[in-house]
C-alpha cells in the first residue's frame, strides 16, 4: 500500500510539474522558428550566432538552434516532429540525406513554414534554400589543388555524409573543376559524422593507398581529422591537404602551410538572414523569396594571408 501511495504521489508530482511547464509555455504566446543542423559539429557555432543575433532583432519571436542527438534521418525527423507538435511556427533544417526524406520533409511543409540550408531538398514543399552553391564550393577546392600540385597527383576525400546533397555536389563541383588537368579525386570515403571513424579512416587510407598525394576534407571536421591523422604518421607537409569550413585546427594548419588553403562557408550568415526571412514570410512578406527558391550565400578561398583577418571576423561575429 505504502508503495502505492509513494507512486501515486510521484505521478501526481511529475503530473503537476508538467502542468506547471505546459502553463509556462502558453504564458509566453512569441511564435517560435527553429533552425535544426544535421549532426553534431562545431562547425554550426557560427550558426548559434547568426541565430543570437538574429533573436536581438526579432524581439517578437524566440528563436533556437536545436541539434538532433545523433546524425540520423530517423531522428532528425522526430525531433521536427516534436518542434511542429510543440507549436513552432518556421525550422529552417540542413537535412542528413534529403533524396530519402521527400515524405518526412513535406510532411513538415505541411505543418509549418519549411526552410533548407547547408543541403537542399529542392524536391520537397521547402520555401527556399539559404546557404551555399556546393558545387561552386567544391570548384574552388579544385582550385586550390591545381595551385598547390602543379604536376599533378591523386586525391582523396573524406566526408560525413554520402548521400547528402551537399557532399555530393562538392565533390561533382570538385571533379568537373580537375576535369583536363592530372589531378584526380579517385575515391571519396564516409563517416555518418562520426568523429573517431573519420580520423580512423585517413590512417586506413595512409596504409591501403600509398600512391595518394592529396587528401580533401569535406565537412568541417574532416581537414582537422586529416591533420591529426598526417600529423600522428609524420606525414604533415608531405601530402597536400583542402580544406573546407573553418575549425581552427584547419585555420591553424592553413597558416602554418601544412594545409593548402579552405574554402570557408558562411553558416553565420545562413543564420542570420534565415531567421529574419522566415520571419518576414511569416509575417506575409515573401519578397525576399526569389522565384527559383535559392538564396546562394558565397563561398570563398582562405590561404595562409587570409587567416588572421577572417579568424579576426569570425571572432567579431560571435561578440567575443
Amino acid at each position: 500500500m505504502k508503495s502505492l501511495i509513494r507512486n501515486a504521489s510521484v505521478a501526481a508530482a511529475a503530473l503537476l510539474l508538467g502542468l506547471s511547464a505546459t502553463a509556462i509555455a502558453r504564458a509566453d504566446d512569441k511564435p517560435t522558428l527553429a533552425f535544426v543542423v544535421n549532426g553534431a559539429s562545431d562547425f554550426w557555432k557560427a550558426a548559434e550566432a547568426g541565430v543570437k543575433k538574429a533573436q536581438g532583432e526579432l524581439p517578437d519571436y524566440n528563436l533556437e538552434l536545436k541539434y538532433p542527438e545523433q546524425s540520423s534521418v530517423a531522428i532528425q525527423q522526430r525531433l521536427m516532429d516534436d518542434l511542429v507538435t510543440a507549436g513552432v511556427k518556421g525550422i529552417m533544417v540542413s537535412a542528413v540525406d534529403p533524396k530519402t526524406s521527400t515524405d518526412g520533409l513535406n510532411k513538415i511543409a505541411s505543418e509549418t513554414a519549411l526552410f533548407t540550408t547547408d543541403s537542399d531538398a529542392p524536391q520537397t514543399k521547402r520555401v527556399a534554400y539559404i546557404g551555399s552553391s556546393n558545387v561552386d564550393a567544391g570548384k574552388q577546392a579544385a582550385e586550390i589543388a591545381k595551385k598547390a600540385m602543379p604536376n599533378g597527383g591523386k586525391c582523396l576525400g573524406f566526408v560525413g555524409l554520402l548521400g547528402a546533397d551537399n557532399a555530393k555536389e562538392r565533390i561533382q563541383g570538385m571533379k568537373d573543376g580537375l576535369a583536363g588537368t592530372k589531378i584526380e579525386l579517385v575515391d571519396v570515403r564516409g563517416d555518418d559524422i562520426d568523429q573517431a571513424r573519420a580520423k580512423k579512416n585517413v590512417e586506413d587510407a595512409l596504409v591501403a593507398s600509398p600512391d595518394v598525394t592529396c587528401m580533401v576534407g569535406f565537412y568541417s571536421y574532416n581537414t582537422p581529422r586529416i591533420y591529426e591523422a598526417l600529423r600522428d604518421a609524420g606525414k604533415l607537409g608531405s601530402i597536400t591537404v583542402v580544406g573546407f569550413d573553418d575549425d581552427p585546427i584547419t585555420l591553424g594548419g592553413v597558416k602554418e602551410g601544412t594545409v593548402a588553403a579552405t574554402v570557408v562557408q558562411q553558416p553565420f550568415e545562413w543564420a542570420y538572414q534565415g531567421m529574419k526571412l522566415m520571419a518576414a514570410y511569416l509575417k506575409g512578406d515573401k519578397s525576399g523569396i526569389p522565384a527559383n527558391g535559392l538564396i546562394i550565400i558565397p563561398t570563398k578561398i582562405i590561404g595562409k594571408d587570409d587567416v588572421d583577418a577572417y579568424a579576426a571576423n569570425l571572432k567579431a561575429m560571435s561578440g567575443n
